[in-house]
């Protein structure tokens, strides 16, 4: 039930979103291309009855999905975090879902409130290219040890610049950041890489997934990695890996917020395949 004296205040609502961004041109709403935001906007604006801007914690490219991503919106219209949760995902598409959706204190801001934000990366590590799973993993046909991998990793751990992780056309304007976790699994034929950073430089995951893979074929000596980052540039980091693996996986926030926890399917691939 709508409550039309509480129309005009203003309230701020914290949300997490999962979503495959098979179909989509990135989060950041296109002209002419879909997106994760145009689609969560129009939803949630079906349920405000007013057109709703929001602003997420992190945005992602093309192809590239999210389990934990957090947003935030402003609305003067009352309504029931029931009612918010059941109507958006009615208006979502399939390929997106509104985990929850909660009020919240008006200087929360999903970007600037955030301490840091992780990633997954999922590589399938075999001859065959996946069927199910195409646009949801990576493949990657050499064979790799875990081993080397794990050794470059540890290399790159702490406050650096990382200018040559980093696309030629990031806008950030800081290439400094603090690099807190590079985890490298594995169980058979699956690899994943879970990263975690007070922020990240665009295509950092996924150029730090090919500097480790390139040293994990062998190709690459294991101190190649720091090579790399000590030159700062981006021309002797390799290859780009694709968006299809990567994963937006959660975003940590001072816990006065109160927010709920990170879905349990961010431990999906952990826990059903095990850790090495």
């Amino acid at each position: 039930m709508i409550d039309d004296s509480l129309e005009a205040v203003v309230q701020r609502y914290a949300a997490c979103i999962e979503y495959c961004g098979v179909e989509y041109s990135g989060w950041q709403r296109q002209k002419n291309a879909p997106s994760v935001q145009a689609a969560v906007e129009n939803a949630i604006s079906q349920v405000a009855n007013h057109d709703v801007a929001v602003t997420t914690a992190g945005r992602t490219d093309t192809g590239v999905h999210g389990i934990g991503q957090i947003i935030h919106f402003d609305s003067n219209s009352h309504r029931e975090e029931y009612n918010w949760n059941r109507g958006i995902n009615t208006a979502l598409p399939r390929d997106i879902s509104l985990i929850w959706c909660k009020s919240i204190a008006a200087d929360f801001h999903a970007r600037f409130s955030a301490r840091q934000r992780s990633y997954r990366y999922i590589l399938l590590n075999r001859d065959v290219r996946p069927s199910y799973l195409s646009g949801r993993v990576t493949w990657y046909r050499n064979a790799l040890s875990i081993e080397r991998m794990q050794q470059a990793a540890a290399s790159l751990l702490g406050k650096h610049d990382f200018s040559a992780f980093r696309a030629a056309g990031c806008q950030s304007k800081n290439p400094v950041k603090e690099l807190r976790q590079l985890d490298v699994h594995q169980q058979g034929e699956w690899f994943w890489f879970d990263v975690t950073a007070d922020g990240f430089l665009h295509h950092m995951v996924r150029n730090l997934v090919g500097v480790l893979c390139k040293i994990g074929t062998g190709e690459a000596e294991i101190t190649w990695a720091k090579t790399v980052l000590d030159s700062r540039d981006r021309k002797i980091g390799g290859v780009t890996f694709p968006p299809d693996g990567l994963y937006f996986a959660k975003v940590d926030y001072d816990p006065k917020y109160r927010l709920p926890p990170p879905p349990p399917v961010c431990q999906f691939w952990s826990d059903s395949l095990g850790s090495n």
